[in-house]
Formats: structure tokens, sequence, C-alpha cells
């Protein structure tokens, strides 16, 4: 199912991440059912975090592919890895019908340091992006349709092409050298075969659109979608800001500590996010992808507030492909 951000009104999306237990897997798929019946253009699910592997992410994505209407989108990073190894799950993903993907470079396995000599066969999303394409290629060259009323005649038509998503970094990337690597790497991937760009998260909506306005000019032209995500809490913050290497945004830190209550500091940080979406949406963004932090209520809010959803819509969850049969 290809990705359409072509289609009125704003596209969003959102990013989930796979449970480490049974229990938890469950809660997901109920708030996946939610997240299906607002209608985004897909749904993406991490492959683990802080350098390990996510054992759960194909089930989850096989969950969204077979009893929802969305799109899946899943997450695959090429840091440690074999040539072999990262062939052979990107072969499984197709076989099980996953068509669009996000190609990270990840961060170093517990326990190696950030430039040790060896980190694996491929040594940036650029080149995840190119094997995706190839393995896609080898996989099924060319598609074939029948021809009605020729008994056993089939015309040959070209292969589907895969979804490849990268990511993209408004304020620079934490290991950048120099200021424009990030957006000379951008060049890079999109060259390698890229059809979409997801930006980390930024707390100020010139953040996005000055880097949008950069890679323009630099020759980028696949869409570069905003990531937003609602913090509501001053600990999510301190957390966030520890993984991105963002700095400290004052406003937003300000009104979560002053807030007495969780439910206060919900509002503050749904309102935030909200006002960043309406932002960047006037500013010229394509779409929102919101990173939902596996749970539906805040970011279905944040849509609502910013109206890209209509306010009275509350939406329940999308009744599974079975139950609809």
């Amino acid at each position: 199912m290809p990705i359409d951000l072509s289609a009125p009104p704003v596209p969003f999306s959102f990013e989930i991440y796979p449970p480490r237990s049974d229990v938890r897997t469950a809660e997901l798929f109920e708030t996946i059912g939610h997240l299906a019946a607002a209608d985004p253009r897909f749904i993406s699910v991490t492959y683990g975090a802080g350098g390990s592997v996510g054992g759960r992410s194909l089930e989850i994505l096989r969950h969204i592919l077979t009893e929802t209407r969305v799109a899946p989108l899943a997450h695959l990073t090429c840091v440690g890895t074999t040539y072999a190894s990262a062939t052979s799950l990107i072969r499984e993903f197709l076989d099980a019908g996953i068509t669009s993907f996000l190609a990270l470079r990840g961060d170093p396995p517990a326990g190696v340091a950030e430039g040790e000599l060896f980190l694996g066969d491929l040594e940036s999303s650029a080149q995840l992006v190119q094997l995706i394409d190839r393995v896609q290629a080898e996989r099924a060259p060319y598609a074939e349709a029948a021809i009605p009323g020729v008994t056993g005649a089939v015309r040959v038509a070209p292969r589907e092409k895969v979804d490849i998503a990268v990511a993209a970094f408004p304020n620079g990337h934490p290991r950048s050298r120099h200021a424009r690597e990030h957006i000379d790497a951008l060049l890079a991937k999109q060259a390698a075969g890229a059809t979409l760009a997801i930006t980390q998260l930024f707390f100020h909506a010139d953040d996005y659109l000055a880097f949008v306005q950069r890679s323009r000019a630099a020759g980028v032209t696949i869409p570069i979608l905003p990531g937003i995500m609602p913090i509501t809490s001053p600990g999510r913050l301190q957390r966030v800001l520890e993984l991105s290497g963002e700095q400290l945004p004052a406003e937003l830190a300000i009104a979560l500590d002053v807030e007495p209550t969780p439910e206060g500091r919900r509002e503050v940080g749904i309102a935030y996010a909200a006002q960043l979406a309406r932002d960047v949406v006037a500013g010229g963004a394509p779409g929102i992808h919101l990173y939902a932090f596996n749970d539906h209520v805040p970011v279905l809010a944040v849509l609502r507030e910013a109206g890209i959803l209509p306010p009275e819509q509350t939406p329940a969850p999308e009744p599974t492909k079975e139950a609809a049969r």
C-alpha cells in the first residue's frame, strides 16, 4: 500500500514501538485500533532503541497490515549488522507484505563506542536505502497481470516500488562535523532512492521551516515530514533531550514545571504540540508525523486542537478486518 501525502485534508501519521510483554502488546493493539480509526497515512513501528533489536516489530507490523486499513511502515537500522543479516530481515518484511520502510543508521550496540572501527557492513542509512531497493528488485523484478480473454497469457509490468523514508535533523545531527553535513547526508539518502524524510523532534516551528528552506536550496526535493511529540511531563522532556541532543525549550519546560497536576501538564504538552503543528502546516509542511509513545489519547488530542481532526471527532477503535467480514 503506497504512502500518499497528496490527498486532503492535512495528512498525518504516527510512530509506535513494540512492547516487551504480551500484556503490553494486547494494550498496544487496542491503541492501534484508535489510531487507525483516525485514518492516518501510515503507522510506523520502531525496531529497537539505543542499539538494541526489536523482536516484536514484525508482529506489530503484521497486525497493522491485516487488522486495519492503514499502511504499516517498518523501521530498519543497519549499524552493527552484516549484509547477509540485513538482507534476510528486509526479505522477511517484504515476504510479510510490508513495502514501506524507514531506513536508519541507528546507534552503536550497547558497549560499543561511537567511532570504533567495526560497526557492521553498512556504514550509513543511504547504503541501507540502496539495499532495501535492491532486495525488492531481486525478489520481484517485475509484475504480471492477466490479459482478459486470453487464457494463460499475462502482461509484464514494472515492479511495485517500495517506499523508503529516512531521518532528517532540523537542528543538525549530534555527530555532524560541520554545519551542512546533515543536509549533505539527506541529499545522499535522496540520491540513494529515499522517497520521504521524517524529522527528529524539534520545539520551534522556525527550526523546521528554516531547515526545509535550506534543504530545498541545496537540492532536496522529497517531502520532509515534521516529527512532533506531545511532551506531557518534565521527566519525558528530560529523556527526550538526552536522546535527541536538542536544546532545552525554556517556555515548555517552565510551563511543565509550574503546573502542579498530571492532567494540567498533559494539557500543556498537547497545547504546545498543537500550536507547533498549526505553525508548520501554515508554513507549508506536507503533513504531520506524531510520535505517539504508544498512547493514542495525547496525539489524537493534538490533532483535534490543531484543527486537523474535527473537535467533535473522537474516533472509536477501528473494527478489525476479521470483524468486518
